[in-house]
């Protein structure tokens, strides 16, 4: 039997909110109502606040004090900066990983990120999708043993998470299955090295994975 709690209602507002600005079914600058939040999730303004105020720490919305929240666009130079420090922090990782005799450990937790990231694409879960992928991520970095390095990969997170969301989806809006497609097999091709304990293909595979999602946003 499980045993494991119901999400509060403002944990619900807070997932109802995010994966919808991951999957642009609310888009950059638009405005937040909180009784229409309210009237979608079935809940009383209260957790719809709660909910506000944890997205504007994560950098996701602002709030407009009688207006509800404006939904934050993440500037190409944001973009840029974000990239430019993941190339920095995971071929470090991915090679420290390797080198130190981590790989077959972090090996295992690959294998199970790719199972969400292939769950994810048959069920056309974006939110679930773009968590997996930055699982696979942070599993490597979190493999290298750095303790400042996972802080800062951390404070990454939902920018990256908006960027991997961002990444899927054609200029109409619609979900992108080829681009889906090359980043599972991105994803395959860096666990495979990994596990290969081969560190200049592994290194060279992240800064290529990376390049494509460069294109892809600029």
């Amino acid at each position: 039997m499980d045993a494991t709690p119901p999400p509060s209602a403002a944990e619900r507002v807070y997932r109802h909110v995010r994966d919808g600005i991951l999957t642009r079914r609310f888009a950059d600058n638009d405005l937040l109502a909180e009784g229409h939040i309210a009237d979608e999730t079935g809940v009383s303004r209260t957790p719809v606040r709660e909910a506000l105020l944890r997205l504007e720490a994560e950098g996701m919305v602002r709030l407009l004090p009688k207006r509800g929240a404006l939904v934050l666009p993440v500037s190409a130079q944001e973009w840029r900066d974000v990239l430019a420090t993941r190339e920095l922090v995971e071929t470090h990782c991915v090679r420290r990983v390797i080198e130190s005799g981590q790989a077959p450990r972090l090996t295992a937790s690959l294998t199970r990120a790719l199972e969400e990231l292939r769950a994810a694409d048959r069920a056309g879960d974006v939110a679930a999708y773009v968590g997996a992928d930055r699982d696979f991520h942070a599993a490597i970095v979190a493999a290298a043993g750095n303790s400042i390095l996972v802080r800062l990969y951390g404070s990454l997170r939902d920018r990256q998470m908006r960027m991997g969301a961002a990444n899927l989806f054609t200029e109409g809006g619609l979900v992108d299955a080829g681009r889906v497609a090359r980043t599972v097999a991105d994803h395959q091709a860096i666990a495979d090295a990994i596990a290969a304990q081969d560190a200049d293909r592994a290194v060279a595979l992240v800064l290529d994975h990376l390049a494509t999602a460069a294109r892809t946003l600029a």
